[in-house]
C-alpha cells in the first residue's frame, strides 16, 4: 500500500505513440508498448508494474489513442477505465500532459504528477523507484524536476540535458540544476557530451505539480493553455464533447520545446545504471536479450549455422539462419521484415512506403 504522506502523487503515462520502427509486430492497434518485446510481459503493464509500489493504480492515469485503448483498458486491469483515455488527436507531448494536468486538479487540488512513458526498459525497477521517489519529493517542495540517464555511449538518436561541471553523481538522492537542454547531436559533440561528464540523456521522465506545469503552459503556449482550461470537469457529461472540439486545436510540439527549454530552475537527477533502454527498435530488443556463443538472439527456436550477430523473433516456428550476420528477421503472419541490424532505425520508413501504397491492412 502507498504510504498515506503520498497520497497527492498521481502517474501520467504517455502512451499514444504507433512505434513504427516495430513493424510488423507493431500496428495501430497493437502498438509497441502494449506488446511483449523482452519476453518480461507488455511494456505499459510492465512500467504500472515499476510505479506500483510508489502510487496507487487509482492515481494513475494513461493518455493513448483511439486504436489503442482497448488493448489498454485490457491489460491494466488495477487501473479505473475512467482514467485510460484516449486523444482525439495526437498533439505531441505538451498539451497531453497539460490535459493530464488538467485532469488531475480536478481529481486533487494538489497533485503532484510523475510522466513516464509507456514503453521504457527499465531492469532495474528498485534503483528506478529509489530516484523517482526523491524527484517526487522534490516536485512536491514546488519544482520542475527530470531523471535522466547517464550516458553510457556517445549516442546521437537523444537529445541530451547540460549541467554545471562536476554536479553530477549517479544514482545520488540529490538533485543538480539544469543548465540547460541540447538537441540530438552528431556523433563528435555526443562524444564531447560523454567526455565531459556533466551530460545526462533526456529519457522523457519529469516531476511536478500539476498547478505548475498549467502555470508554464500558460506562459508558453498562451492559446493550448486556455483551451484546455476552458473544459469542464473531469467526470462531468460535458467533457469529453469539448475534448473532441477544441484538442485538435491545440499546439502540436513536444513538452521539451514548448515549455522545459524556456523554463528556468529545473532541477534533474543523475540515473546510474538502472538498465534503462528507450527501446527504440529491434536492435535494442537484441542488445538486452540472450545470445548464444555466436551473439545469436532468438524469440523462439533458432538453428545457426555459421551464422553470427543476429536477431530472430518467429513465434511457433523454426528459423534456421545459415551464413548470414547482423540480420533481424521478424515473421506475422502477413508480413516479413528482414534487415541490417545497423539499419534498424529504417524500420519505420517501411510504415511510411505501405502508408503511400494505401496498405492500410498491414497498418
Amino acid at each position: 500500500m502507498v504510504p498515506p504522506r503520498n497520497l497527492h502523487r498521481h502517474a501520467l503515462i504517455l502512451a499514444g505513440g504507433r512505434g513504427t520502427r516495430f513493424w510488423p509486430r507493431s500496428r495501430r492497434a497493437a502498438a509497441k508498448q502494449v506488446l511483449d518485446l523482452t519476453g518480461e510481459g507488455p511494456l505499459i503493464e510492465l512500467t504500472v508494474r515499476r510505479l506500483r509500489p510508489l502510487v496507487d493504480p487509482s492515481r494513475i492515469w494513461v493518455l493513448t489513442s483511439r486504436e489503442l485503448r482497448p488493448a489498454i483498458v485490457r491489460l491494466l486491469r488495477d487501473v479505473p477505465p475512467r482514467q485510460i483515455l484516449a486523444e482525439p488527436a495526437g498533439r505531441n507531448t505538451a498539451p497531453a500532459i497539460g490535459l493530464a494536468a488538467k485532469i488531475m486538479m480536478d481529481a486533487d487540488p494538489q497533485a503532484v504528477m510523475g510522466v513516464f512513458p509507456a514503453d521504457h526498459h527499465i531492469g532495474r525497477p528498485a534503483a528506478f523507484r529509489r530516484l523517482a521517489a526523491a524527484a517526487w519529493k522534490e516536485a512536491a517542495r514546488g519544482r520542475m524536476v527530470l531523471l535522466g540517464i547517464a550516458p553510457r555511449w556517445p549516442e546521437t538518436g537523444y537529445g541530451y540535458i547540460e549541467f554545471p561541471p562536476d554536479s553530477l553523481r549517479p544514482g545520488s538522492l540529490e538533485p543538480a540544476p539544469v543548465l540547460r537542454f541540447r538537441e540530438k547531436p552528431d556523433l563528435e559533440t555526443a562524444k564531447r557530451y560523454v567526455e565531459s561528464g556533466n551530460y545526462l540523456w533526456n529519457a522523457g521522465i519529469f516531476f511536478w505539480p500539476a498547478a505548475l506545469y498549467l502555470e508554464h503552459l500558460r506562459r508558453c503556449l498562451p492559446g493550448t493553455a486556455e483551451r484546455i482550461e476552458s473544459l469542464p470537469r473531469f467526470g462531468s457529461r460535458a467533457f469529453f464533447s469539448k475534448l473532441e472540439e477544441i484538442f485538435p486545436q491545440c499546439d502540436n510540439i513536444s513538452v521539451d520545446y514548448a515549455v522545459l527549454e524556456k523554463t528556468p530552475g529545473i532541477s534533474g537527477f543523475a540515473a546510474g545504471d538502472i538498465g534503462w533502454s528507450d527501446l527504440g527498435s529491434f536492435n535494442a530488443v537484441y542488445e538486452l536479450l540472450a545470445r548464444d556463443g555466436a551473439g545469436n538472439a532468438s524469440r523462439g527456436e533458432l538453428l545457426a549455422l555459421d551464422a553470427r550477430g543476429n536477431y530472430a523473433d518467429a513465434p511457433g516456428k523454426l528459423v534456421a539462419l545459415v551464413g548470414v550476420e547482423n540480420l533481424i528477421v521478424v515473421d506475422t503472419p502477413d508480413a516479413l521484415l528482414v534487415v541490417r541490424r545497423d539499419q534498424a532505425q529504417r524500420v519505420g520508413d517501411v510504415v511510411k512506403a505501405l502508408e503511400a501504397k494505401g496498405r492500410t491492412d498491414l497498418l
